[in-house]
């Protein structure tokens, strides 16, 4: 239950005349390379207290008439078929999401451009599909000895051998499903191939974090650190910026890496860099619309609590690895953050201990939890949330909104006819036989309607949550962290 920190109008407003100047200097035609997530940013919103999840987006339809979209995706990445983590899809199918996404808007997706392309038989059949679906794709091949041997990646050998993407708007948006795509490298091929045809162009990149003109060790972004302890990325400052201004910035340890390469390229296409620093390179304006220091620095704080638990349930699961947790543990010891911050770990903790079963605790409030046991009827999760709304709503804590008669045929149905093996109703059926009663209970209705006030709340479980449960939390914008362990001790879990 954050207060606002930022100024997301007035950021819509410096953002995109930042892209517009941008645009301007390098004659009429910007590549600009999209990094993090154009919808959904909600760990934006989440240390930028204020910062609207689709905050890009918007500011993208200011700039509507001069930009169309250019989706890059690595072949190799449809041929393993990589997730998504927070989607749970793959990156081709995410690819047409974003699509459909950006039309529905009225942004012109371009075309979709497949990297590292050496005709992998499932990257060859996604393309025919994009095809039928009348979406123009264009390939890029592995270089060899990219990004170190500048000769040969400026050369016909290296961008040369590329597909030039024909493009008609004057900002040229390249995105994708996640990192690894492909984009920077997507711009600079073009940046070569328009050079080739006489065409001015530039590029510039957009990542939100770290933020550049906060401090190093700034908790916004250490969050970020902690957000990405499974790509290694590291803050630091950016040092070509100090060396060239005397101003200190922050960028992140690949940028700052790769900036030497990238300065080299430029110099070979157009005879100068147009940077002197990594941090020239972007347009991120996000820094100047801090309106509220302290609450950020809390917000993000939370955040990184949450990432340490985040990680470590993935480690439990398998999925993740013991050095991301030691990493985001280190970010807590040096920021002096302490589990105690997180009110309903305690009050979630505290339950579960009294009944000896799973428990869960929701934040509705300044200083207002309620909490959620394992009975014969429900999960924790669900007699939670049923819980939450009833607070809420003002409900007394002694009406029943769900009575045994309702719930009952429920438990029957998934145990008797749809083979489950427990009886007890998740958040989803709970919440759907609320709508029912709602039919014939005002109390009901009125417990449903608070629905939207979850919002920006802060949960807890005890136990890992079903991937359905976990879904329909963060479907209601709840930021859930869970103890990394199981509810019993089988071997599968789902």
């Amino acid at each position: 239950m954050n207060r606002q920190g930022f100024d997301n109008e007035k950021y819509l407003s410096m953002q995109s005349e930042k892209i517009r100047e941008r645009i301007a200097r390098f004659g009429g035609k910007l590549y600009l390379e999209f990094g993090g997530k154009l919808f959904d940013d909600f760990h934006a919103s989440r240390v930028l207290p204020g910062f609207a999840p689709d905050s890009k987006v918007k500011m993208l339809l200011q700039l509507k008439d001069q930009a169309e979209i250019v989706i890059a995706i690595n072949a190799a990445d449809i041929e393993k078929n990589k997730i998504r983590g927070d989607l749970g899809i793959t990156y081709d199918m995410d690819v047409l999401r974003l699509i459909d996404a950006f039309r529905s808007i009225g942004l012109l997706v371009g075309s979709v451009v497949m990297t590292r392309y050496t005709s992998q038989p499932a990257a060859d059949a996604f393309c025919k599909r994009l095809e039928t679906l009348g979406i123009k794709v264009y390939h890029h091949y592995p270089i060899e000895g990219y990004p170190s041997d500048i000769d040969k990646i400026v050369s016909d050998d290296g961008f040369g051998k590329n597909e030039y993407i024909e493009t008609s708007r004057s900002l040229v948006v390249v995105t994708a499903p996640g990192p690894g795509s492909g984009k920077m490298a997507t711009c600079l091929s073009q940046l070569y191939h328009e050079n080739k045809r006489g065409i001015a162009a530039g590029y510039a990149k957009f990542e939100t974090f770290p933020i550049w003109n906060l401090p190093l060790k700034h908790p916004v972004n250490l969050a970020y650190e902690a957000a990405t302890a499974d790509l290694n990325d590291v803050n630091m400052i950016d040092p070509f910026h100090l060396e060239a201004y005397g101003e200190t910035t922050v960028n992140y340890n690949r940028d700052v890496e790769i900036f030497p390469v990238l300065a080299e390229i430029f110099n070979q296409i157009y005879n100068e860099c147009p940077y002197k620093s990594p941090t020239d390179m972007g347009v991120n304006m996000a820094g100047y619309c801090i309106v509220d220091d302290d609450a950020c620095r809390e917000a993000s704080r939370q955040e990184i609590i949450r990432r340490y638990f985040a990680e470590r349930c993935s480690y439990k699961k398998g999925t993740g690895n013991l050095e991301n947790v030691n990493k985001i543990k280190l970010i807590m010891k040096q920021t002096g953050i302490s589990l105690d911050e997180r009110p309903v770990i305690g009050a979630a903790v505290k339950r579960a201990e009294e009944t000896q079963a799973p428990a869960f605790a929701l934040e509705i409030g300044e200083n207002e939890l309620v909490t959620g046991k394992t009975s014969a009827l429900m999960g924790a999760a669900a007699s939670a949330m049923l819980n939450a709304l009833k607070k809420l709503a003002g409900i007394s804590d002694d009406i029943h909104l769900l009575v045994p008669a309702v719930i009952e045929p429920v438990q029957e149905l998934k145990v008797k006819y749809m083979g489950n093996h427990n009886p007890r109703l998740h958040v989803d059926e709970v919440l759907i036989a609320l709508s029912v009663s709602a039919a014939t209970n005002p109390l009901a209705q009125l417990a449903l309607q608070q629905i939207p006030k979850l919002r920006g709340m802060e949960a807890h479980s005890t136990v890992i949550l079903t991937s359905r449960d976990e879904s329909l939390f963060k479907k209601f914008g709840v930021n859930i962290t869970c103890e990394p362990q199981y509810q019993t001790k089988k071997l599968y879990h789902n």
